[in-house]
């Protein structure tokens, strides 16, 4: 069966074994955060002919299962791999929508352009994503708070050793109902600040959203982690520890004016949709919004003298998170009884309204999907 979205046809090859109504019910009660998957998988593949042409073909939804790739693939080498992150929400008259797809398109061919791999057409983007959803609608969850997660991703697919950029790629999107990114209850989480490694480095691969910058935040996670703490903050050591961002979320300061302050992209940190959209939320609620330099002296001697009041993360999964203390061996930066505060709920409640449909949407950042 043949469909067709935003003019690029799609084929669809439906599941033999897809979860039962029993099965993804139990799934749905309690989904958690990337445990489980829909029944089908978007697709696109790209590859250059004898000539060099190139060119993005056999779009289609096929059933969900493992990818077969040759040991020499170029993904397996070189790291040729980037992924963007959007979720997809239910409204209260069952329809399906997404937040900023384009925005998401965009950013993925920028990440392209950096990885040295094809850019894909924003309406391939687009369609992959909306007959994805179309297929696996009834995964949609519709609990507070929670949503289909799609995690578009483009390999490099090739089998071949040599040192140079990819000549066949796949690009694909799969989905995984959500809940809340921490688990349990929204509350401050407490963060740890890494002094021995760094997320990127100038000229490197920080704005762009590829799996290297992750795998080499893993190890300033895991000490996170024992050290009792959610996520971790990078600093740039060369430039008086100025705050870059979190393992995998950007971070905002509420000033005792009632401002907002939130590190300005430098090339090493990464542009958030998420971000973008509580800067414009923040000045559609009359807030002023500063993008620029701010140190952890700053951050530390503001929350000691009350000039800054709240701090808090954004990002895809988690949308928005009060951030209580920020710690090492020798910082303690908040209080782990810190509550979430006023501003950071009130831009929370507004960007989650208009995702959800309960906010309107004055700024067409809505598409709907299903």
């Amino acid at each position: 069966m043949t469909q067709t979205a935003h003019g690029v046809e799609f084929t669809r090859q439906p599941s033999e074994n897809p979860k039962s109504a029993e099965e993804r019910a139990a799934i749905l009660a309690n989904p958690g955060f990337g445990n489980y998957f829909t029944d089908h998988t978007a697709v696109v593949d790209y590859s250059v002919d004898a000539d060099g042409n190139g060119g993005w073909h056999d779009a289609r939804i096929e059933p969900y299962g493992p990818i077969v790739l040759d040991p020499s693939a170029a993904v397996f080498h070189y790291g040729q791999e980037i992924f963007e992150g959007l979720k997809a929400y239910r409204h209260a008259d069952g329809s399906v929508w997404t937040f900023r797809p384009e925005a998401n398109a965009a950013r993925l061919n920028k990440s392209a352009r950096r990885l040295a791999l094809p850019e894909l057409p924003a309406e391939y983007f687009l369609a992959a994503i909306r007959e994805l959803v179309a297929a696996d609608k009834d995964w949609v969850p519709s609990g507070d708070g929670e949503a289909l997660y799609l995690r578009p991703f483009m390999i490099a697919t090739e089998a071949f050793l040599g040192v140079r950029a990819a000549r066949e790629v796949s690009f694909r999107v799969i989905a995984s109902p959500a809940g809340n990114y921490f688990g349990g209850e929204l509350k401050p989480v407490s963060i740890w600040i890494s002094r021995h490694y760094a997320r990127a480095g100038r000229g490197g691969t920080g704005d762009a959203k590829c799996g290297g910058n992750y795998a080499a935040s893993l190890i300033a996670q895991q000490e996170a982690e024992a050290n009792g703490c959610k996520q971790v903050l990078f600093l740039d050591q060369a430039n008086d520890n100025a705050v870059e961002e979190l393992g995998g979320m950007n971070v905002f300061f509420v000033m005792k004016d009632g401002s907002l302050a939130t590190p300005a992209l430098t090339g090493t940190i990464l542009e958030g949709v998420t971000r973008m959209s509580v800067i414009q939320v923040a000045k559609d609620m009359g807030r002023e919004v500063a993008e620029r330099k701010i140190t952890l002296d700053e951050w530390r001697d503001g929350v000691a003298s009350g000039e800054i009041t709240e701090v808090f993360a954004c990002g895809t999964a988690a949308v928005i998170t009060p951030i209580g203390v920020l710690k090492d061996d020798t910082e303690f930066i908040g209080s782990e009884d810190a509550k979430a505060g006023e501003v950071t709920m009130a831009i929370r409640e507004r960007l989650l309204g208009i995702q959800t449909g309960a906010e309107p949407d004055t700024h067409g950042w809505l598409t709907r999907l299903a």
